[in-house]
Parts: structure tokens; sequence; C-alpha cells
């Protein structure tokens, strides 16, 4: 018999994770309403990458995060907004494979901007063609070989249903930007 240990329960808490998102993104195919809570989007995101932070590190990709300075809360479904995150950070992460060991870096900030929290999530690849930009939401557009094109057309979904609004941009420099701003929470404080 196998004696428990840090790794196995560490294990079948991502599988428990992972269900409860495979759940809910059905719902969200589905139409069913989501569970709504308070969420500190400093905190999901802190989550999610601690579950891509070795798949980047495999990949010799240089994962950052830069949380707001005060705590940002919103209402929302945790794990949808996970599920958000981790496809984006996914997505990132495949568009700078191909870069140099320097420039394979994603970053994540959260910050609180007019009233909304923000969630900016860039990576240092070759950026979205300008054809692409107005489709990449789509259903079924992928520029990937093996994609199904769904990942961010779910994004979307997912951000409007919580009263948000996603956009893709390329940046000055190089590379892609994804913005999520989602509006905070009626009576929080967001001073520290």
């Amino acid at each position: 018999m196998l004696k428990s240990s840090p790794i196995l329960a560490d294990i079948k808490r991502d599988d428990h994770r992972v269900s409860e998102v495979i759940r809910r993104l059905r719902g969200v195919l589905t139409k069913t309403p989501f569970e709504v809570r308070d969420v500190d989007p400093n905190v999901t995101v802190r989550e999610v990458i601690g579950f891509v932070g070795a798949l980047a590190e495999g990949r010799d990709i240089a994962l950052k995060y830069v949380p707001a300075a005060a705590g940002l809360h919103i209402r929302g479904d945790p794990v949808q907004l996970q599920q958000v995150i981790l496809n984006l950070i996914i997505n990132a992460m495949d568009a700078i494979s191909g870069a140099q060991a320097k420039e394979r870096e994603v970053s994540v900030t959260t910050v609180l901007s007019g009233g909304r929290a923000e969630i900016r999530l860039a990576d240092a690849g070759p950026g979205i063609a300008a054809g692409d930009l107005q489709n990449v939401f789509n259903p079924f557009f992928t520029t990937k070989p093996q994609g199904m094109g769904m990942g961010l057309a779910i994004v979307r979904t997912i951000i409007e249903a919580h009263h948000g609004q996603i956009i893709a941009e390329n940046q000055q420099s190089r590379g892609a930007l994804f913005t999520i701003r989602l509006p905070i929470a009626r009576g929080r404080s967001t001073s520290a």
C-alpha cells in the first residue's frame, strides 16, 4: 500500500481542480449559471501561476507576475477566471516557444485602472498578425496547426459573462498583450 506523500496530495488536489475547471467549462458551453462570489484577481493569478510554474520552467520560459499593490475585489466564478488566465498563459507560452532563451518571457500584471480591475498578460513573441487581430476571439479561428479555435472564444464568453471585456493587441516593441477589464465589486474598498 502506498503511503500518502506531499506529492500525491498535490496530484490529488490538482486533479480535483482540473475536474472542477472542466465541469465549469462545460457549464459555460451549456449556459449553466456559474458560482458568483468575491474574488481577488491577485489571488486568482497567483494560483494559476502556481499551476503552470513547473511547465514554464520546463519550457525555459520566465513567468513573471506583478500584483496590484492594493487588493482588487470583483464578483465572479474563481474557477472560470482561473481557466481564462490559464488559457492565456498557455497561449503566450506557445507563442514564444520558438524564441531564443533570453526572449522567452511571459508577464502578468494586475492593476486598478479607471475603477476596474485589469489583468494584463504580455509575451515577448512575434505578436499577432494585423489581419488576425479582429478575429482572434471568433469561434474556430486559429493560427495553430493543431488548434481548434475555441480557447479564446471561450475566454471571451467567460469574461463577458462577468460583465467584463478582453482586448487583444500588439505591443509597440514586440509580442502580444491581452487586457482583461472586470468591474470592481460594489461596496468594496480598493485602497490599501
